[in-house]
């Protein structure tokens, strides 16, 4: 019963959303040039689906690519930071205030940077977006570890990276899947990002800019909707990796 709800709930969350949508589109006669609606784009999938396809496959890897060195660099960063006092006061402020300055103005930097590099500066941005909330929920899940667990492997021997392992990883999993949720979205901002504002004819920012050129609006909206999709792909296969590595954190429901 709880697997039917958990397919049947946001599948009708996603027909009542489309719904609506067709009906502000109707309600307010808008023109497709204005705002296109969801009956305009299966014409738009039709005729482009190879380029949808193409886009598709180069936008996911390109954001895969990005998050997983995300993963590699946020978990190092927040391991350094939640064994380190000194560390994390250091580091914070300028985790923060990279954090804080808007992605967008960063594509121009990389563009002239990594001259002709569009792939690795689609990664880049890709990977510069999404480590933050990673190397954070890390980090404070390291620090916040009862001192106890930690002397007393320490008293018996164990390094740094033992008391990780085995006590610190385990008990900050819950964290770590939270996070990286948020930095599946995340990396998909800073991989269109790469794509729309410093074009190089690849993915579906492409696509994207090319129906925008040509004022096809349901060929825009059908990409919009297409990065979505990847979104939820995406953001379901972590929910299945929570699943297998974290699922003894989930409380039952009744």
């Amino acid at each position: 019963m709880q697997t039917f709800q958990k397919i049947a709930i946001p599948f009708v969350a996603i027909v009542i959303f489309v719904a609506l949508w067709e009906l502000l589109v109707w309600a307010n006669n808008w023109p497709n040039y204005v705002m296109a609606s969801p009956s305009d784009l299966p014409a738009a999938y039709a005729k482009f689906w190879n380029l949808f396809l193409i886009g598709s496959w180069q936008t996911l890897w390109r954001t895969v690519a990005g998050l997983a060195l995300a993963v590699l660099f946020g978990t190092l960063l927040g391991m350094i930071m939640g064994f380190s006092r000194i560390a994390r006061d250091a580091l914070y402020p300028l985790l923060v205030g990279f954090n804080a300055i808007p992605k967008a103005t960063l594509v121009p930097v990389l563009a002239l940077l990594f001259i002709g590099q569009h792939n690795f500066n689609t990664v880049l941005m890709a990977f510069l977006i999404s480590f933050f909330p990673i190397a954070v929920s890390v980090g404070i899940g390291l620090s916040t570890l009862e001192p106890e667990y930690r002397d007393i492997l320490r008293s018996l021997g164990a390094s740094r990276f033992t008391i990780f392992r085995k006590i610190a990883l385990p008990k900050t999993l819950p964290e770590f899947f939270g996070a990286l949720k948020v930095s599946v979205t995340l990396a998909f901002i800073g991989t269109n990002l790469v794509e729309i504002i410093s074009p190089h004819g690849r993915g579906l920012g492409a696509l994207f800019l090319s129906g925008q050129t040509n004022s096809n609006y349901p060929l825009m909206f059908a990409v919009l909707i297409a990065l979505a999709v990847l979104g939820i792909i995406l953001y379901y296969v972590v929910v299945l990796l929570e699943k297998i590595f974290a699922g003894w954190a989930e409380r039952p429901q009744h």
